[in-house]
């Protein structure tokens, strides 16, 4: 029987399946409106995770959030990441994991959130100018101070990882993962060894899904949309898999959840494995 919870251990169970709050706009008026209605939404469903993070919108989205939400009900999960800043250069922002800006950063994610404590905090990416020691060192410190519950990462290598652990626990990675994008297996299969959760952004590559002949077909074969089929195929990969799909809209949020509901056989899987080798 797949699993449809994970354990992050000290009492913190969660949906498998969770939710990406990237694309909720934030903007005054109908469109912000109808982004709160998804969120609360997504928590009536029984969406126990919610990912989000300071760079998505500089911190709007987490206001967003804790406008939906505050006070959360038990058992749910937001996560933010830190690690990223704005600036006024011509990218519009930088890497920063110096300690000291890293504390800076995680105090603003708690009055965004309207938290005393954040219980996943993913460091956004790793900063190539602080030693990865020292980032992830500060994190730690944060989280004896009970100012964070579970350090995660975001967007690295098994190597990188395994430094990590080397300095503390690690509670999840969150990398680019779907059907046809799987170069981070070696990231995958470090994390399924050591029980760490893979929260794989960007789950669903828009319009490839439905676009791919054999998506197709095993959805028809399924009575699944081809979306719910790149999310059953994620959920059947591994139980340290949690996908977090996003979307603006409350329709395309349901089919999403729909989707634990479908179960791949040894062939559907098979044929689908290999698109990952034609991409």
């Amino acid at each position: 029987m797949l699993s449809t919870g994970f354990d992050f251990g000290g009492g913190l169970n969660v949906r498998r399946l969770g939710f990406g709050a990237m694309r909720l706009p934030t903007e005054p008026g109908p469109a912000r409106e109808g982004a709160i209605a998804v969120a609360r939404r997504a928590v009536e469903l029984g969406v126990t995770l919610i990912d989000t993070a300071f760079l998505y919108r500089w911190g709007a989205n987490e206001e967003l959030l804790a406008e939906a939400l505050h006070p959360y009900p038990d058992g749910l999960l937001v996560t933010t990441k830190v690690g990223v800043v704005r600036t006024d250069g011509p990218q519009g922002w930088r890497h920063d994991g110096r300690p000291d800006s890293l504390r800076e950063q995680v105090e603003g994610a708690l009055r965004r959130l309207r938290a005393e404590r954040i219980e996943l905090l993913q460091l956004h990416r790793i900063d190539p100018g602080t030693p990865l020691e020292d980032q992830v060192g500060a994190l730690r410190d944060l989280r004896d101070e009970g100012k964070i519950g579970r350090i995660g990462l975001s967007e690295v290598t098994a190597g990188e990882l395994d430094r990590a652990r080397r300095v503390t626990a690690i509670a999840s990675v969150q990398n680019r993962y779907n059907l046809f994008d799987r170069a981070y297996e070696p990231v995958l299969a470090a994390c399924e060894a050591a029980g760490v959760a893979f929260l794989p952004w960007r789950p669903v590559v828009a319009g490839e899904a439905g676009a791919t002949a054999e998506v197709a077909a095993v959805a028809a074969e399924l009575g699944a949309t081809p979306t719910q089929v790149a999310l059953a195929w994620l959920l059947g990969r591994s139980p340290v898999v949690l996908p977090i799909p996003g979307t603006a809209r409350i329709a395309h949020l349901e089919e999403n959840l729909a989707a634990e509901r479908f179960r791949l056989s040894a062939d559907q899987r098979a044929r689908l494995d290999r698109l990952a080798e034609a991409a």
